[in-house]
């Protein structure tokens, strides 16, 4: 079913950061009840990740280079001169950018950060929304193949009910404009977000702690997929359930 002009237009400002505070989280509130809304927002996202790793930025060439240069000033001509007002302007915005960019450079986070920072977000969302997940079950071979044709590859979903950590579903959110899959566990009155994010090529980690806005979250890599598991709950179950997880035989 196709979406009216206005709301697809809506999901392309959201995806681009265009939407201010209120209006972005009216629209996640909708796109939770709306399963068109969220398919159209899975499918702009997975274009825009697509566009990003198939078209790489042309460098500037060191003639245009040379032609700013000399644009600006910084570029002397062949008789030498003493450098007028604007070269010295010039110099001074150019320091200025330089100075700011090494600043951003020491302050920004790191994509680890980031991520922790998205997951938490995701995580909160789903306590929020009416339901924790897309798709309830606590039988893994129905949720395993609910992901199939809605993101390139299904996560490993493993079967914990017998350790006190039953599965209850699982959803997908949204990391760096990505679609990724996350399961829901439980554990007593607790909720528990395991979130896949793909990483090719990443070696091995032994899992890392860390408290991100008052929630615990337990990260790893595993075989190109680092794990993001998060919930309020104690921080040794959750590193506990991070264990069991890990340590599950590799065929489930």
């Amino acid at each position: 079913m196709s979406l009216p002009e206005d709301d697809g237009a809506l999901v392309h400002a959201y995806l681009d950061g265009e939407l201010d505070p209120a209006n972005a989280l009216a629209l996640e509130a909708r796109i939770t009840r709306d399963p068109a809304l969220a398919a159209e927002r899975d499918r702009v996202a997975a274009l825009q990740s697509l566009l990003r790793t198939t078209i790489v930025p042309e460098k500037p060439s060191d003639a245009l280079r040379a032609r700013i240069e000399a644009a600006v000033g910084l570029r002397q001509p062949s008789r030498p001169r003493p450098p007028s007002w604007m070269a010295l302007a010039a110099s001074v915005m150019v320091a200025a950018a330089l100075g700011s960019a090494a600043t951003f450079w020491v302050i920004s986070p790191s994509p680890g950060n980031a991520i922790a920072d998205a997951v938490v977000a995701d995580h909160i969302r789903g306590l929020m929304a009416t339901q924790p997940i897309d798709v309830a079950s606590s039988d893994r071979h129905t949720v395993k193949p609910w992901f199939n044709g809605r993101i390139p590859e299904a996560p490993r979903v493993i079967d914990l009910g017998a350790e006190d950590f039953p599965l209850v579903g699982g959803r997908l959110d949204v990391v760096g404009r990505i679609p990724v899959p996350t399961l829901v566990y439980r554990h007593r009155k607790h909720l528990i977000s395991l979130t896949a994010v793909a990483a090719p090529g990443a070696v091995d980690t032994a899992p890392t702690a860390r408290v991100d806005d008052g929630y615990n979250l337990v990260s790893w890599t595993a075989g190109g997929v680092t794990y993001w598991a998060v919930s309020d709950m104690a921080a040794a179950d959750l590193a506990h359930f991070a264990e069991l997880f890990r340590d599950a035989p590799a065929d489930q």
